[in-house]
């Protein structure tokens, strides 16, 4: 793979020197050179290859880093990162201490906001319009918005923010699902010329003037140009919301991309570009299937994905796609709600056998809770399928809408604790902190694939707010298959797994395979909690009088996660130190980054060869 043209640039400046007829060649070259790391390290990939042109085009009309590209979710940014001196880096993607897969601020100056949950960007570039305007400082912003991501409540709060705010933003809307728009055509791409050069606006500013006088012509000429704009482009609502709107134009198209973005960059004020590109563009495998290649692994570029090829492995996320659909067979008041998350949920046969009672409702989280509270107080049995780190974004909707009204919800919460190459903004480091802490809540964390399903079956028949929370991938060499059955488990019961002397090590969900490893070393005995909320007291209160010392478990922050449920426990049974010494276990109180799994544990000391030594200098400092 040759690639003459990327291999001069380290740089926006040193792009920024090329002829205009040498960008489209580059693109190839990005496009080819993308293909062939991310087939080599797994990474995002669809949504990169429709980026390549919007991304060379923003770089290249606008003085980067002074002027700043705020991107909305980040999974779209590889061509930046490679343009902006990072593409040796890409050799290592997602991989510990390599590059982030998303725009991270201690990473690179271009990266101007750290990002990985969806429609912050408006908001955040607002801000820093707003602070350039206020230092008086001449300074562009652009925030790149994605349509899933603009379907979020908080991208609507900051259009109808900025609309009123004299600041200097562009809003680039990626529409790549033609959920929005009609076709593009050359008309529109003759349009957007028009109504985003100098003399069209110097124009229309002129004219505004001169009917001030007469305030009611002035009225009628605005709604008489919305109206000769709306027969031609679908950008009403965003002119209500006090942005001057353009487009939509072809995203791929540097000849109109270019252009455009240099006549909106001399506009002031709010204003608005809608482009239309495809996901996978220029790789026809991706082009075809732009979902499987959204989120890949390694795999082979000539030949693509293998169709079907799963590796085998049983995850959690199966186990649970099997047993909603197996419900909803046996219950038709199950309802299943994913805010945008269908195939990583699980979600794809049950949205396909039982469409009338799939919800997905785009990205938003917020909305998904009280709806499912809605369907809750009619009598309907709402599934919630979630990201741990995604129903951070809900939590006032959790306590308020579905937990205080003790609503029968049940949550699947899917990428409990660490969940690698995704790193810090999609780790599920907090959820038993932040579950723990709400009345009415059952917390539920299954050791293997068996007991996750019947907490799920649990879940569904408690009659209120319940959560099974489960991890990414499966539970490794301790995996046990689900019957195909629907046996409920005993609300806040645990059980003994070996009997041991001493200690006694208390373990919440799949770091239980950890703790039975540490365990025979250390002959203690291991304990399967399930339940972080109710706990099994009776449980807990034995081992502590046949113990010496008790350690808990988890993949979550220590602090306020089981392990402090646990430490209160005996707390109020009048156990705690010193009468018997507890070593609490999880993740410490830092922001975990990218990186594979298995390491990620084995640093954190939380697999079996660092318990046994965790737990042996900690009952050495007590002898």
């Amino acid at each position: 793979m040759t690639t003459p043209l990327l291999d001069a640039i380290h740089s926006p400046a040193d792009l920024r020197q090329l002829p205009r007829e040498q960008l489209a060649p580059l693109t190839e070259e990005l496009r080819t050179f993308l293909v062939d790391s991310v087939a080599k390290t797994g990474g995002h990939l669809s949504s990169n290859l429709g980026t390549i042109e919007l991304t060379v085009a923003l770089h290249y009309v606008f003085n980067t880093p002074e002027d700043r590209l705020v991107w909305d979710v980040g999974h779209q940014t590889y061509a930046h990162k490679i343009l902006t001196g990072r593409r040796a880096g890409m050799a290592a993607l997602r991989m510990k201490d390599g590059v982030s897969g998303f725009p991270r601020r201690e990473e690179s100056p271009y990266d101007t906001f750290g990002v990985g949950h969806s429609s912050t960007s408006i908001s955040a570039a607002l801000g820093m319009a707003v602070a350039a305007r206020d230092k008086g400082e001449d300074r562009r912003v652009v925030a790149i918005i994605g349509d899933g991501a603009m379907s979020a409540g908080q991208a609507f709060e900051a259009l109808n923010n900025a609309g009123v705010i004299d600041a200097n933003l562009l809003v680039v809307l990626n529409d790549n699902d033609m959920s929005i728009s009609p076709p593009v055509g050359a008309l529109n791409k003759y349009l957007a010329r028009l109504l985003s050069g100098r003399t069209f606006n110097a124009a229309r500013k002129a004219g505004e003037k001169v009917l001030s006088v007469a305030p009611p012509l002035l009225e009628l000429a605005k709604r008489a140009e919305e109206h000769v704009k709306g027969m031609f482009v679908p950008g009403t609502l965003f002119e209500e919301f006090g942005f001057n709107y353009i487009g939509p134009i072809d995203g791929h198209d540097l000849d109109s991309l270019i252009p455009t973005l240099e006549n909106l960059r001399e506009l002031k004020g709010p204003q608005f570009l809608h482009i239309i590109t495809r996901k996978g563009q220029g790789y026809k495998l991706a082009e075809a299937n732009p979902v499987l290649y959204h989120g890949v692994s390694k795999f082979d570029a000539t030949n693509g994905i293998e169709s079907g090829k799963s590796g085998g492995k049983l995850t959690f996320t199966q186990v649970f796609g099997d047993w909603l659909c197996d419900m909803a067979a046996t219950d038709d008041k199950l309802v299943a709600i994913t805010p945008a998350m269908c195939e990583g949920s699980g979600m794809t046969r049950f949205a396909e056998q039982f469409p009338m009672r799939y919800h997905d409702v785009g990205i938003a989280e917020q909305h998904a809770l009280t709806f499912a509270a809605g369907l809750a107080c009619e009598g309907m049995k709402p599934v919630v399928a979630i990201y741990s780190t995604f129903l951070q974004r809900a939590y006032d909707q959790l306590i308020h809408d579905v937990a205080l009204q003790n609503l029968d919800v049940t949550f699947a919460i899917d990428r409990g604790g660490l969940v690698g190459a995704d790193g810090a903004t999609h780790q599920g480091a907090f959820d038993l902190s932040y579950l723990a802490c709400i009345p009415n809540m059952v917390i539920m964390t299954p050791a293997d694939e068996a007991e996750c399903r019947r907490m799920l079956t649990t879940a569904y028949h408690h009659p209120g707010p319940a959560a099974v929370r489960y991890p990414r991938g499966g539970s490794g060499h301790h995996a046990v298959s689900p019957a195909p059955t629907f046996e409920c488990i005993d609300i806040g019961k645990g059980e003994v797994c070996r009997q041991g002397q001493r200690i006694a090590i208390l373990a919440f969900g799949t770091l239980l395979g950890a703790a039975l490893e540490a365990g025979q070393a250390l002959n203690a005995t291991v304990a399967n909690m399930r339940f972080v909320k109710p706990l099994d007291l009776a449980l807990i209160r034995e081992l502590s009088k046949t113990h010496d010392m008790l350690v808990t478990i988890e993949e979550n922050a220590v602090i306020g996660g089981a392990g402090s449920e646990v430490a209160r426990a005996l707390e109020g049974m009048g156990l705690c130190k010193p009468l018997l010494p507890l070593l609490r276990l999880g993740l410490p109180d830092q922001f975990i980054e990218h990186g594979e799994q298995g390491q990620l544990l084995a640093e954190l000391g939380l697999n079996a060869t660092a318990l046994i030594e965790r737990i042996k200098t900690f009952e050495s400092s007590i002898t």
